[in-house]
């Protein structure tokens, strides 16, 4: 399972706001510039992120963006589920699934059960405040997360 281009720039919209949110919104322009994405592109992830309450929009000429919550209150799995959906790497683990025929003999479900659970605990885990440079220094990190 690979994480898709609009996931990952979703991470780095996310982290561009975060850093420079403040009491102007962030506009599309200055994100597409730093963060080297296309306008378009980026227009409609922000939109499917806007959607999912994770950012609100600011409209006017010196309109943009700002973060919905507190970084400490967005986690890297909320953005990746607005962005990509369920994360289960097989669909009789998914949250909706319905019962395999399999499950109680399919040697493969425990594993992928397990994996999934994996999946869900780290990006849980990580909050868009511990992708920031400050969240770094202070969990204690060392470099930069490769978005």
């Amino acid at each position: 399972m690979m994480i898709s281009t609009k996931g990952r720039y979703a991470l780095r919209i996310m982290v561009d706001v975060a850093q420079h949110d403040g009491d102007a919104p962030v506009s599309v322009r200055e994100i597409a510039k730093r963060q080297d994405i296309s306008g378009k592109y980026m227009e409609q992830i922000i939109s499917v992120l806007a959607r999912s309450a994770l950012l609100r929009s600011v409209r006017g000429a010196q309109g943009g963006y700002h973060l919905a919550r507190e970084p400490r209150d967005i986690t890297v799995g909320m953005i990746l589920r607005a962005t990509e959906g369920d994360l289960a790497p097989a669909e009789c683990v998914t949250l909706g699934a319905r019962a395999c025929q399999r499950s109680g003999v399919c040697p493969s479900h425990a594993v992928f059960k397990k994996v999934y659970s994996a999946i869900n605990d780290v990006i849980d885990g990580v909050t868009l405040y511990d992708l920031m440079p400050e969240g770094e220094a202070a969990a204690g990190e060392s470099g930069r997360p490769c978005l």
